[in-house]
Protein backbone atom coordinates (compact mmCIF):
# COMPACT_ATOMS: atom_id res chain seq x y z
CA UNK A 1 0.00 0.00 0.00
CA UNK A 2 1.72 3.41 -1.31
CA UNK A 3 1.45 6.62 0.71
CA UNK A 4 -0.45 8.23 -1.84
CA UNK A 5 -3.67 7.00 -0.06
CA UNK A 6 -4.25 6.49 4.07
CA UNK A 7 -1.53 3.73 4.88
CA UNK A 8 -1.63 3.90 8.69
CA UNK A 9 -4.75 3.65 10.87
CA UNK A 10 -5.15 6.14 13.87
CA UNK A 11 -6.73 5.38 16.90
CA UNK A 12 -7.38 7.88 19.75
CA UNK A 13 -9.21 7.33 22.67
CA UNK A 14 -11.61 10.33 23.42
CA UNK A 15 -10.66 10.36 27.12
CA UNK A 16 -7.05 10.23 26.15
CA UNK A 17 -4.51 12.58 28.24
CA UNK A 18 -7.79 13.81 30.27
CA UNK A 19 -9.51 15.28 27.39
CA UNK A 20 -6.41 15.96 25.39
CA UNK A 21 -7.56 13.69 22.72
CA UNK A 22 -8.01 15.88 20.09
CA UNK A 23 -4.92 17.45 20.26
CA UNK A 24 -2.93 14.61 20.36
CA UNK A 25 -4.49 13.17 17.28
CA UNK A 26 -3.05 15.97 15.24
CA UNK A 27 0.45 15.77 17.11
CA UNK A 28 0.05 12.04 16.11
CA UNK A 29 -1.28 12.66 12.53
CA UNK A 30 1.53 14.88 12.07
CA UNK A 31 4.42 12.77 13.11
CA UNK A 32 3.40 10.32 10.68
CA UNK A 33 3.06 12.82 8.10
CA UNK A 34 6.50 14.01 8.30
CA UNK A 35 7.95 10.23 8.03
CA UNK A 36 5.95 10.24 4.68
CA UNK A 37 2.64 8.43 5.64
CA UNK A 38 -0.59 8.82 5.28
CA UNK A 39 -2.18 8.15 7.93
CA UNK A 40 -6.07 8.57 8.48
CA UNK A 41 -8.08 9.15 12.09
CA UNK A 42 -10.23 6.37 13.16
CA UNK A 43 -13.33 8.49 14.69
CA UNK A 44 -14.10 5.63 17.38
CA UNK A 45 -16.40 6.84 20.27
CA UNK A 46 -16.92 3.57 22.00
CA UNK A 47 -14.33 0.14 22.43
CA UNK A 48 -16.96 -1.92 20.44
CA UNK A 49 -17.00 1.14 17.67
CA UNK A 50 -12.87 1.09 17.71
CA UNK A 51 -12.62 -2.85 17.59
CA UNK A 52 -14.89 -2.44 14.12
CA UNK A 53 -13.27 0.35 12.59
CA UNK A 54 -9.80 -1.17 13.29
CA UNK A 55 -10.53 -4.36 12.22
CA UNK A 56 -11.99 -2.90 8.79
CA UNK A 57 -8.77 -0.97 8.40
CA UNK A 58 -7.02 -4.37 9.11
CA UNK A 59 -8.87 -5.70 6.39
CA UNK A 60 -8.39 -2.96 3.99
CA UNK A 61 -4.59 -3.64 4.04
CA UNK A 62 -3.33 -0.96 5.97
CA UNK A 63 0.20 -1.18 6.84
CA UNK A 64 0.02 -0.56 11.28
CA UNK A 65 -2.42 0.28 13.63
CA UNK A 66 -1.39 3.15 16.27
CA UNK A 67 -3.24 3.18 19.04
CA UNK A 68 -3.10 6.76 21.19
CA UNK A 69 -4.38 6.07 24.76
CA UNK A 70 -4.05 3.94 27.77
CA UNK A 71 -4.15 -0.46 27.78
CA UNK A 72 -7.85 -0.30 27.03
CA UNK A 73 -7.49 1.63 23.65
CA UNK A 74 -3.84 -0.97 23.14
CA UNK A 75 -6.74 -3.94 23.99
CA UNK A 76 -9.16 -2.53 21.41
CA UNK A 77 -6.43 -3.01 18.74
CA UNK A 78 -5.00 -5.91 19.92
CA UNK A 79 -8.58 -7.71 18.76
CA UNK A 80 -7.80 -6.84 15.14
CA UNK A 81 -3.90 -6.75 14.83
CA UNK A 82 -3.13 -9.93 17.22
CA UNK A 83 -2.80 -13.16 14.54
CA UNK A 84 -1.86 -10.78 11.51
CA UNK A 85 1.25 -9.40 10.25
CA UNK A 86 -0.59 -5.88 11.10
CA UNK A 87 1.79 -4.06 13.62
CA UNK A 88 0.54 -2.03 16.52
CA UNK A 89 1.91 1.30 17.73
CA UNK A 90 0.62 2.14 21.03
CA UNK A 91 1.60 5.57 21.81
CA UNK A 92 0.87 6.07 25.99
CA UNK A 93 -1.99 9.04 26.40
CA UNK A 94 -4.16 7.33 29.29
CA UNK A 95 -4.68 6.84 33.30
CA UNK A 96 -2.67 3.10 32.68
CA UNK A 97 -0.19 2.69 30.42
CA UNK A 98 1.61 -0.69 31.10
CA UNK A 99 1.71 -2.25 27.40
CA UNK A 100 4.10 0.59 26.82
CA UNK A 101 5.93 0.20 30.37
CA UNK A 102 6.56 -3.59 29.33
CA UNK A 103 7.55 -3.09 25.84
CA UNK A 104 9.66 0.18 26.66
CA UNK A 105 8.08 2.04 24.51
CA UNK A 106 8.89 6.19 24.40
CA UNK A 107 6.51 7.30 27.35
CA UNK A 108 6.23 10.69 25.68
CA UNK A 109 3.55 10.58 23.06
CA UNK A 110 5.12 12.20 20.16
CA UNK A 111 8.13 10.47 20.87
CA UNK A 112 6.12 7.20 21.16
CA UNK A 113 4.54 8.21 17.72
CA UNK A 114 8.02 9.18 15.96
CA UNK A 115 10.15 5.86 16.85
CA UNK A 116 7.21 3.75 15.09
CA UNK A 117 6.89 5.48 12.46
CA UNK A 118 10.99 5.22 12.24
CA UNK A 119 10.35 2.06 12.73
CA UNK A 120 7.98 0.76 9.98
CA UNK A 121 9.78 3.00 7.45
CA UNK A 122 12.71 0.91 8.23
CA UNK A 123 10.71 -2.47 8.16
CA UNK A 124 11.61 -2.94 11.85
CA UNK A 125 9.27 -4.83 13.92
CA UNK A 126 9.27 -6.47 17.56
CA UNK A 127 6.96 -9.77 17.82
CA UNK A 128 6.01 -10.55 21.28
CA UNK A 129 3.35 -13.22 22.87
CA UNK A 130 -0.16 -12.36 23.58
CA UNK A 131 -2.89 -14.15 26.44
CA UNK A 132 -6.16 -15.29 24.98
CA UNK A 133 -9.13 -16.21 27.00
CA UNK A 134 -12.37 -17.38 24.32
CA UNK A 135 -12.63 -14.61 21.81
CA UNK A 136 -10.72 -12.46 23.41
CA UNK A 137 -6.89 -11.49 22.87
CA UNK A 138 -4.93 -9.39 26.12
CA UNK A 139 -1.47 -8.26 25.80
CA UNK A 140 -0.56 -7.53 29.79
CA UNK A 141 -2.14 -9.33 33.05
CA UNK A 142 -5.33 -11.07 33.27
CA UNK A 143 -6.25 -11.30 36.83
CA UNK A 144 -9.28 -13.03 39.46
CA UNK A 145 -10.22 -12.40 42.65
CA UNK A 146 -9.90 -9.57 44.69
CA UNK A 147 -8.45 -7.65 42.15
CA UNK A 148 -11.30 -7.83 39.43
CA UNK A 149 -13.70 -5.66 41.49
CA UNK A 150 -10.94 -3.35 42.46
CA UNK A 151 -10.51 -2.62 38.27
CA UNK A 152 -13.75 -2.68 37.85
CA UNK A 153 -13.99 0.32 40.85
CA UNK A 154 -11.07 1.88 38.94
CA UNK A 155 -11.66 2.28 35.59
CA UNK A 156 -15.40 4.09 36.92
CA UNK A 157 -13.29 6.59 39.17
CA UNK A 158 -12.52 9.91 36.95
CA UNK A 159 -9.96 11.52 39.93
CA UNK A 160 -6.53 10.29 40.58
CA UNK A 161 -4.50 9.13 37.75
CA UNK A 162 -2.66 6.30 37.46
CA UNK A 163 -1.32 4.02 40.32
CA UNK A 164 -3.23 6.04 42.66
CA UNK A 165 -6.45 5.41 41.29
CA UNK A 166 -6.15 1.64 42.13
CA UNK A 167 -5.00 2.48 45.40
CA UNK A 168 -8.39 4.32 46.14
CA UNK A 169 -10.44 1.76 44.12
CA UNK A 170 -8.40 -1.06 46.99
CA UNK A 171 -9.23 0.91 50.12
CA UNK A 172 -12.94 0.87 48.61
CA UNK A 173 -12.95 -2.62 47.85
CA UNK A 174 -11.08 -3.55 51.32
CA UNK A 175 -14.29 -4.14 53.19
CA UNK A 176 -15.29 -6.91 51.34
CA UNK A 177 -11.97 -8.92 51.15
CA UNK A 178 -12.36 -12.81 51.67
CA UNK A 179 -10.58 -15.36 50.19
CA UNK A 180 -12.15 -17.33 47.96
CA UNK A 181 -12.22 -21.30 46.53
CA UNK A 182 -10.38 -21.38 43.26
CA UNK A 183 -8.97 -24.80 41.13
CA UNK A 184 -6.36 -23.47 38.60
CA UNK A 185 -5.48 -26.11 36.00
CA UNK A 186 -1.54 -25.33 35.22
CA UNK A 187 -0.40 -26.98 31.72
CA UNK A 188 -2.54 -30.02 33.19
CA UNK A 189 -1.96 -29.93 36.84
CA UNK A 190 -4.93 -29.01 39.07
CA UNK A 191 -5.03 -27.72 42.47
CA UNK A 192 -7.68 -26.40 44.17
CA UNK A 193 -7.04 -23.45 46.82
CA UNK A 194 -7.88 -20.41 48.65
CA UNK A 195 -6.74 -17.57 47.35
CA UNK A 196 -7.12 -14.07 48.01
CA UNK A 197 -5.78 -13.15 43.75
CA UNK A 198 -4.37 -14.67 40.95
CA UNK A 199 -2.74 -12.72 38.27
CA UNK A 200 -1.83 -14.33 34.88
CA UNK A 201 0.79 -12.37 33.42
CA UNK A 202 2.08 -11.86 30.09
CA UNK A 203 3.93 -8.71 30.99
CA UNK A 204 5.26 -7.94 34.70
CA UNK A 205 3.03 -4.60 35.27
CA UNK A 206 -0.77 -3.85 35.69
CA UNK A 207 -2.85 -1.40 37.41
CA UNK A 208 -1.24 1.74 36.42
CA UNK A 209 2.76 0.64 36.87
CA UNK A 210 2.40 -2.65 39.26
CA UNK A 211 4.70 -5.16 38.98
CA UNK A 212 2.26 -7.83 39.94
CA UNK A 213 4.39 -10.45 37.68
CA UNK A 214 7.61 -9.20 37.86
CA UNK A 215 9.64 -12.12 35.98
CA UNK A 216 7.30 -12.16 33.33
CA UNK A 217 8.80 -12.11 29.94
CA UNK A 218 6.16 -11.57 26.99
CA UNK A 219 8.20 -13.19 24.22
CA UNK A 220 9.08 -16.78 26.20
CA UNK A 221 5.91 -18.29 25.14
CA UNK A 222 4.64 -18.89 28.96
CA UNK A 223 2.44 -16.88 31.29
CA UNK A 224 4.15 -16.15 34.76
CA UNK A 225 1.15 -17.21 37.26
CA UNK A 226 1.06 -14.86 40.56
CA UNK A 227 -1.13 -16.47 43.10
CA UNK A 228 -2.07 -14.69 46.37
CA UNK A 229 -3.50 -17.19 49.17
CA UNK A 230 -5.30 -16.76 51.79
CA UNK A 231 -4.48 -13.20 53.71
CA UNK A 232 -6.11 -10.75 55.98
CA UNK A 233 -7.05 -7.33 55.19
CA UNK A 234 -4.29 -5.70 57.11
CA UNK A 235 -1.49 -8.40 55.62
CA UNK A 236 -2.77 -7.18 52.09
CA UNK A 237 -2.27 -3.43 52.93
CA UNK A 238 1.45 -4.19 54.27
CA UNK A 239 2.39 -6.05 51.22
CA UNK A 240 0.72 -4.07 48.53
CA UNK A 241 3.81 -1.13 48.39
CA UNK A 242 5.67 -4.11 47.80
CA UNK A 243 4.23 -4.64 44.20
CA UNK A 244 5.73 -1.72 43.04
CA UNK A 245 9.01 -3.20 43.09
CA UNK A 246 7.46 -6.98 42.46
CA UNK A 247 9.00 -7.93 45.86
CA UNK A 248 5.93 -9.47 47.49
CA UNK A 249 7.04 -12.49 45.35
CA UNK A 250 9.01 -13.23 48.46
CA UNK A 251 6.04 -13.44 50.76
CA UNK A 252 5.22 -16.30 52.03
CA UNK A 253 1.50 -16.24 50.94
CA UNK A 254 2.51 -15.57 47.17
CA UNK A 255 3.50 -18.49 44.58
CA UNK A 256 4.88 -17.95 41.32
CA UNK A 257 3.99 -20.72 38.64
CA UNK A 258 4.88 -20.68 34.87
CA UNK A 259 2.73 -22.37 32.92
CA UNK A 260 1.61 -21.79 29.08
CA UNK A 261 -2.16 -22.85 29.66
CA UNK A 262 -4.28 -21.63 32.79
CA UNK A 263 -7.82 -22.90 33.45
CA UNK A 264 -9.17 -20.73 36.45
CA UNK A 265 -12.90 -22.15 38.32
CA UNK A 266 -14.64 -20.14 40.77
CA UNK A 267 -18.39 -19.94 41.09
CA UNK A 268 -19.00 -15.94 40.82
CA UNK A 269 -15.74 -14.75 39.82
CA UNK A 270 -15.38 -13.28 36.73
CA UNK A 271 -11.64 -12.27 34.88
CA UNK A 272 -9.75 -8.52 33.96
CA UNK A 273 -7.52 -8.13 31.54
CA UNK A 274 -5.52 -5.11 30.16
CA UNK A 275 -7.92 -3.23 32.80
CA UNK A 276 -10.60 -4.66 31.06
CA UNK A 277 -13.23 -7.13 31.90
CA UNK A 278 -12.78 -10.39 29.87
CA UNK A 279 -14.82 -13.80 31.09
CA UNK A 280 -16.62 -14.87 33.75
CA UNK A 281 -14.63 -18.35 35.64
CA UNK A 282 -14.49 -20.81 34.55
CA UNK A 283 -12.50 -20.03 31.70
CA UNK A 284 -8.81 -20.72 30.27
CA UNK A 285 -6.33 -18.66 29.36
CA UNK A 286 -3.54 -19.29 26.52
CA UNK A 287 -0.42 -18.24 25.83
CA UNK A 288 -0.40 -17.81 22.15
CA UNK A 289 3.68 -16.98 21.27
CA UNK A 290 4.61 -14.85 18.57
CA UNK A 291 0.94 -13.36 18.17
CA UNK A 292 1.23 -9.89 17.21
CA UNK A 293 4.09 -7.30 16.25
CA UNK A 294 5.38 -4.44 17.75
CA UNK A 295 6.89 -0.58 16.37
CA UNK A 296 8.40 1.54 18.68
CA UNK A 297 9.68 -0.43 21.17
CA UNK A 298 13.32 -0.13 22.51
CA UNK A 299 15.79 -3.17 21.84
Amino acid sequence: MGTSSADVAVLVSPAAGRGRGAALAVEVLAAFREAGFSPELLPATSAAEAERQVAAAVAAGTRAVVAVGGDGTQHAALQAVAGTPIPLAPVPAGTGNDLVLALGIPREPLAAARAAAADLRAGTTRIVDAGRTGQRWWATVLCCGFDSPVTDRANRLRWPRGRRRYDVAVLAELARLRPRELTLVLDGESRTLPVTMVAVGNTAWYGGGMKICPGADPTDGLFDVTVVGATTRRELIRTRPRLASGTHVDHPSVSVIRAARVELSSPGVTTCADGEPVAALPAVAECVQGAFRVVGTRR
